[in-house]
């Protein structure tokens, strides 16, 4: 019966073709409720076959399921099938659990829209996409996923394409993204080309026999790699990511939180023989990952706007992914996946409760005092950031303490080093958010307060679900001092992800690792109380006294402006040139000149043609005293 697993990713794409075909003529209660329905079934498959998947033998290997023969070249085939194993069972669950939750949420937010139903078959599209890329048994059909979800987050975030910023910030996320990809593919084709074969249990067999060397699978992790941080937005191509919060606030938290951005975490994941084999590209990964996690962090603490203090947070968090990847624990980075996915997308829906309340109001600085005037929204946006901060008891907590235990465990200790940074940073920027928002003396917009009020139950209820799952959905990964039966999650995927090497850590030494974490998230929370409900004068003093630091980081590092300048800029002014003086004048030159030469002569040949008889009969004559002329010399 687990084999109906492979229906999970069509019940939501025969949902959005209904609403794109017919959506039209239904009325929005139906699009309601066949759209959230979708979605809920696809958990119900996810969740019946993981259950299945739990009384399956793991020496029986993946259940995997072909449609039908795809792609057939040579030698070389592709089906379209479908593959479920403790990996591709927590993904499913996670799309589909965390994304049903968002759909409810979006009947509230988005009920006033006027493209209502086109915006819930974007959705059901992008659950669709996701369902492909984690459940596909080969690469090219995780290609087919991957440039799905890539298509839908155009589509979405460009949502409201009549303002000039929402049209721009979608380009700016499909362009980014096919930049990635061009790494992604090439990464495919060598893969192909040596294993001769897509399938993940080919790849795996490859690296098992002998077949890759280790410098061509260095080469291919390393494109395959390029293509993660475009889609999961490390550095460098983490710039598209900010820019996506142009799209509804839903959206973000489906993109930040269940799908696109976790794509590229997952891939390294599902392919980690390979990357373990290939020895160097792991601490290359770790390296970004950490780098990326606190430069993200940095632009965080100085953001006004709430979405993108979470949209820095959400690269900030893959970054602590990819440290897990990179430093062998790649069950641990999918630990911080799952956990981060239902403390993330808590965060985004509630800073959408906050908007709302606000009737669209983003900017900190025009919030404050809003405790009391949301009951319901503070509470689960405390649990939320409480999380994510990495307080005991919560479930980001013993996520993120896995990767860096990890890291120490394997003496990479500048990655954990700046791992802990990171974390104070987290912890500060939350709670920033936090003080900012519901604390200190209320900034808030007269027009925006006359008509204050909190969400309603179909937003409310699904901020409490996620709450729930926020605090506790990390106990099924607890840390190994507490017996080595306790990461439940871990010893779940060991049947496609193999345990990462421990290193030689003693018992108190784990524990005084556990022990800075939690000081690291204390101390991060203590701070931000000084700064910004004890000492509120000391951030504008700090402002004040490094300018030039202050704007560095609130511009991005210019990161965006030295694109333009490098990149974009030169690609403009040259198309320009090419178009002036090559298009112009070569191309169109060419043809324009042809017809004019045709036309000369034509006009030339036109004389030969008057349609008097008198003209012919001389043409006639003069031609046969030229023949006999011929002739006679």
């Amino acid at each position: 019966m687990t084999e109906i697993f492979w229906l999970i990713p069509f019940v939501p794409a025969a949902s959005a073709l209904v609403l794109i075909l017919f959506g039209r003529r239904l009325p929005k209660r139906y699009v309601s409720f066949q759209a959230c329905g979708a979605v809920f079934v696809s958990f119900g498959l996810a969740a019946f076959s993981f259950f299945g998947l739990l009384n399956t033998s793991p020496e029986h290997g993946p259940l995997i399921k072909t449609l039908f023969s795809w792609i057939g070249v040579g030698a070389f085939k592709a089906g379209f099938s479908f593959q479920f194993d403790p990996l591709s069972a927590i993904m499913a669950l996670v799309v589909t659990g965390v994304g049903f939750l968002i759909h409810i949420y979006s009947v509230g937010y988005m009920s006033q829209d006027k493209g209502y139903t086109r915006y819930f078959a974007h959705l059901n599209l992008f659950t669709f996409a996701m369902l492909v890329l984690v459940l596909a048994s080969n690469m090219v059909l995780m290609f087919v996923g991957w440039e799905g979800v890539g298509l839908c987050s155009y589509l979405l975030i460009g949502f409201w394409f009549e303002k000039p910023s929402a049209a721009k910030a979608g380009m700016k996320a499909f362009i980014v993204n096919r930049i990635g990809d061009a790494g992604f593919i090439l990464g495919i084709l060598f893969l192909v080309m040596t294993v001769g074969s897509s399938e993940f249990s080919a790849i795996a067999a490859a690296v098992g026999n002998g077949l890759l060397s280790q410098g061509l699978a260095t080469l291919i992790a390393i494109l395959l790699f390029i293509g993660a941080c475009g889609k999961s937005a490390q550095l460098p191509l983490h710039v598209w990511l900010p820019d996506a919060m142009e799209g509804p606030t839903p959206v973000s938290a489906l993109i930040h939180a269940a799908t696109m951005v976790t794509a590229g975490v997952y891939m390294v994941a599902r392919l980690n023989v390979l990357y373990t084999f290939s020895g160097t590209v792991g601490p290359i990964i770790a390296l970004v990952g950490a780098l990326t996690a606190v430069f993200a962090a940095t632009m965080a603490l100085v953001q006004n706007d709430i979405k993108r203090v979470l949209a820095y947070s959400t690269i900030s968090q893959l970054g602590y992914m990819f440290i897990g990847c990179g430093v062998g624990a790649y069950a641990a980075g999918i630990f911080h996946l799952y956990t981060h996915a239902f403390f993330k997308s808590l965060l985004f829906l509630a800073a959408g409760s906050v908007i709302h309340a606000l009737s669209g109001e983003q900017d900190m600085r025009r919030m404050g005092g809003l405790k009391k005037y949301l009951p319901w929204t503070y509470p689960v946006f405390l649990v939320g950031a409480v999380a994510i901060a990495g307080v005991p008891f919560l479930s980001g907590f013993f996520s993120k303490d896995a990767i860096l235990t990890r890291a120490f465990g394997q003496r990479q200790y500048v990655i954990w080093v700046l791992g802990l940074a990171g974390a104070v940073m987290t912890a500060f920027y939350m709670f920033r958010l936090i003080f900012l928002t519901f604390y200190g003396v209320e900034r808030l917009d007269p027009e925006a307060k006359k008509h204050l009020h909190e969400s309603p139950k179909v937003m409310t209820v699904p901020l409490a679900i996620l709450a729930f799952f926020s605090i506790t959905a990390g106990y099924v990964g607890l840390p190994a001092v507490l017996g080595k039966k306790a990461d439940v999650f871990g010893r779940f995927l060991e049947p496609v992800i193999k345990p990462a090497a421990e290193g030689h850590l003693g018992l108190g030494t784990e524990w005084f690792l556990i022990l800075i974490s939690v000081v690291v998230a204390l101390l991060g929370i203590f701070i931000a109380h000084t700064f910004y409900l004890k000492k509120p004068g000391i951030p504008h003093g700090l402002v004040a006294r490094f300018p030039r630091i202050y704007k560095l980081i609130y511009n991005k590092y210019y990161v965006d402006e030295i694109y333009d300048g490098a990149v974009i800029n030169p690609l403009i002014t040259g198309s320009e040139w090419i178009y002036a003086h090559f298009d112009l004048k070569v191309v169109d030159g060419t043809v324009n000149n042809s017809a004019s030469a045709v036309g000369f002569f034509g006009k030339i040949l036109s004389y030969l043609q008057t349609g008097l008889v008198k003209d012919y009969a001389l043409i006639f004559l003069l031609g046969i005293v030229i023949f006999i002329g011929v002739l006679l010399f």
